[in-house]
Parts: C-alpha cells; structure tokens; sequence
C-alpha cells in the first residue's frame, strides 16, 4: 500500500507544479486515483499501479455503476486516472496507459435510481407533520437517507440501539453483522420528536417495545408498508422516478462519493465490506466516520 501512496503523493505535486493546475482540479484528480487506490485495497488486488490493466479499471467503474453513481461523475473519475497513467507513462514507470482506450461511461446505460438532493427535500416537506403518523414516516424517510439504511435494518431498528449523545446508530446488518453508522444532527432532532411526542404516547405491544418504528397499533412496522410510504410520498412530491427504500441508500452512496468522501469509510458505513476487509479497517474510528458525515453529507448541516 505504502508504495501506491508514495506514488499518488509525487502525482499530487506533479499536477501542481508541471501542469499548474488550481488547487481544487489537484484534489479533485488526486480524490479520483485514491478512489481507484481504495477499490485495489477492498478487492485485495495485490498490484502495484505499473501492474494495473485495463480490466481492473474497468470492474472499478462497474462498482461505481452499481453504487449509483451518475454517468458524469465516472466520467470525471474516469479523467482523473487517465491522467495519472498518463504521469506513470511520463515518469517511464509503464510502458502504456491501461486507461487511455477505456471509453466513457454511456449515458444511456441504466443506472440504479438515485435521488437529488432537492427531490428528496421536496419528499420530506411534502409530509404533513400535523398527523402522528406524518412524524414516523419522515423520521423513516430521514433515516433511510441520513444513513443508508436497508429497509429491513430501518424495521428492526431498536431505541436501545440510538446513541444520540455520541451520534451513532449499532445496526445490525446482513449475516447479523453489527456496524456503527454517524447519523446527524436534523435526523436525530426528527427521531428525538417522534420518540418524546408521538411514539411515548402510543399503546405498544410488549414484545416491541424495544422497537423504534410501530404501526397504528404497536406492532412493528412492515417492510411492506415502508416501500408503500415511499411510494405515496414521491408520488404526492410529484417525483417520476421509480423510487423506493433502496432508492435513498444509493442516494446516501452517491452523494457521499461525489461530494468528496473515502470509499472505504462509505462502504463501512452501507455494511457491504467483506469479513476481511472489515478486519484490515477496523482502524476506522467513529470520529471519521462521524466527519464523513458531517462533512460531505448534505443532511447533516440541514
């Protein structure tokens, strides 16, 4: 890994003193190429970058289709490694650029949903917060953003499991593997509202007591009912796209990406690392995860 380091920091100074680019074309570049960097990591590619291919630059950019990102933004991404090839080309440490005859990503390929930020704000002010239930369901919506949560981590979700001093959510994911996951501070204030005014005044069923979400009648709530809450909200915010719960998880990845944020530190927080990855970053601590959020989150400083 040291030596791929090594190597993206003389790229960092090459795009600044040979080519003069401004400072942000420099981070943007050098974000793109430890994108790349983190994405050798996370498939354990023991490679050093005069080794990579085509083939690998290619599977890179079929993670980011499947994470959602916009054909424009692999596009960018796509740039920026062609252009450190290109440095490696010029520093005679490869003989030819993997990346130079990999086309760009097509527009037309279709991409999983993903929401703009705008559309999504339109979905939680078109909720009338008058009704209780109006509460629930833009708490769900919040958190299925806020934290790219699966609908079936959002049902199961246990007050016990809301750290809101610290600002985390313990969720259990697939194969009953736990992750923390930074949640900000609008969401924690809509579930702070929802637990205090709406949910400690509802009849609850013994056995879900525990549990964050309930129906009319103190029963946890059903995967069937959010995908039918989702649906009704777009479709009252007047949004086309086919959206469901899934829909805000890729939001939550893509604008993450885009806004600048480490693909590792997304990925731990989706729970899509495998069980050797998750052992090789443990080091992550929450105050990183936590300044992922705040930082390049655009409903954290809602």
């Amino acid at each position: 890994m040291s030596f791929r380091i090594d190597l993206i920091k003389a790229f960092r100074e090459y795009l600044k003193l040979e080519l003069s680019l401004s400072e942000n074309s420099v981070e943007a570049y050098v974000h793109d190429i430890m994108l790349f960097n983190q994405f050798i990591e996370m498939r354990e590619l023991e490679l050093s970058f005069d080794q990579v291919t085509h083939k690998e630059i290619e599977q890179f950019l079929d993670y980011l289709f499947e994470l959602g990102l916009r054909a424009s933004s692999q596009t960018r991404i796509l740039s920026g490694i062609r252009s450190f090839f290109r440095f490696m080309q010029e520093e005679s440490l490869m003989e030819s650029n993997p990346a130079r005859l990999i086309t760009n990503p097509e527009t037309s390929r279709k991409l999983p949903e993903v929401l703009t930020y705008e559309e999504i704000k339109k979905m939680l002010d078109t909720i009338d917060l008058s009704e209780p239930i109006g509460r629930r369901n833009k708490t769900m919506i919040e958190l299925l953003y806020a934290c790219g949560l699966r609908v079936s981590e959002l049902i199961n979700l246990k007050v016990s499991q809301i750290y809101r001093k610290d600002g985390f959510l313990r969720i259990r994911g697939k194969g009953d593997k736990e992750r923390l996951v930074p949640v900000g501070k609008p969401t924690l204030k809509s579930i702070r509202i929802y637990t205090d005014e709406i949910r400690s005044l509802q009849g609850v069923v013994m056995a879900n007591k525990d549990l964050l979400f309930l129906n009319r009648n103190g029963k946890k709530i059903s995967r069937h009912l959010v995908f039918k809450i989702v649906k009704q909200t777009a479709e009252k915010a007047e949004i086309t796209k086919n959206v469901s719960p899934h829909t805000f998880r890729h939001s939550f990845a893509t604008h993450l990406l885009e806004g600048g944020a480490d693909l590792i530190a997304v990925q731990q927080m989706l729970g899509h690392a495998s069980v050797s990855t998750t052992e090789i970053y443990t080091h992550l601590d929450r105050e990183y995860l936590r300044d992922t959020i705040m930082s390049f989150h655009p409903r954290s400083k809602a």
